[in-house]
């Protein structure tokens, strides 16, 4: 009987985890299935629920459910408890749901692979979601300084506080320009710029981008971004998600299934999907 795993989130469409997941269960010989779960928001608990009942071994999540998940688990590893979101659920052979968080792990390794992880020095984190929750969660635990950026003030603010590290701080909107210098590190932890909507920009035009500093954008579709464009034109060095897309399946491929990823598999297997999506 065919083991299956899934994305639940709103919307999926645009995901290239299916390509990259079914190519590694294929290449190691596993009867597993990985599918596009679309849940609309406030439809988390009851679809959740119906897929655990029809053998659903395990999920990842994407925007919007990451942290609303969190209720809805019997288990939390220390990670996602600590982020306050799940990216990974684990359904144990109990019936009861494991919330994990890969993405703190997967954004960590990739920006150490691409040699970002320098000494310590100043991040700066553009969202208030589930994925800025893990980035700063990884930046903050390696000595990393982070300030958080928000189209909304008060939110920044209270994303710093709930950080429950002093090293965490919001960043005003109006202080941007001043303080983006000093950053040797940006995130775009925000949807802004993902496919559809290629051309839009989570960072002002009227700001310039600071040089020699490292963009990381986490989204992975399209490959290039609005905002990776505008960084190597300022000077400064553009990484995209797909990396941290792999790194973070990889981790949940494990949890889920017992066995080591094959990571260049894995990673083909996302590129080749970009490409035929055009």
């Amino acid at each position: 009987m065919t083991e299956r795993v899934g994305l639940i989130g709103w919307p999926v469409e645009h995901s290239v985890s299916p390509a990259m997941h079914n190519a590694a269960f294929e290449a190691l010989g596993l009867d597993w299935h990985y599918d596009l779960l679309p849940v609309r928001p406030g439809a988390v608990e009851r679809d959740l629920s119906e897929l655990v009942k029809q053998g659903y071994r395990g999920f990842n999540v994407t925007v919007p459910h990451k942290q609303m998940v969190m209720a809805l688990v019997d288990r939390q590893s220390e990670g996602a408890r600590r982020i306050g979101a799940a990216n990974t659920l684990i359904v144990g052979l109990d019936g009861e749901l494991h919330a994990a968080n890969t993405d703190a792990p997967g954004f960590w390794a990739d920006l150490s692979e691409h040699g970002v992880s320098h000494p310590p020095a100043d991040a700066l984190i553009l969202g208030t979601g589930g994925s800025a929750r893990a980035v700063s969660y990884a930046l903050l635990s390696e000595g990393w300084r982070v300030r958080i950026l928000s189209r909304d003030d008060a939110r920044a603010e209270e994303f710093a506080r709930s950080r429950g590290d002093e090293r965490a701080r919001a960043l005003p909107r109006a202080d941007l320009a001043a303080r983006a210098p000093e950053m040797a590190l940006v995130v775009n932890c925000t949807p802004v710029g993902m496919w559809p909507q290629v051309d839009a920009s989570p960072w002002p035009q009227e700001v310039p981008i600071p040089r020699g500093a490292a963009v990381y954008d986490l989204v992975y579709n399209p490959a290039r971004t609005a905002l990776m464009t505008q960084a190597e034109a300022a000077g400064a060095r553009a990484i995209g998600g797909l990396g941290m897309l792999v790194r973070q399946g990889a981790i949940a491929f494990q949890l889920w299934t017992g066995h080591e990823p094959p990571l260049d598999v894995m990673r083909a297997a996302a590129e080749k999907s970009l490409r035929e999506q055009g």
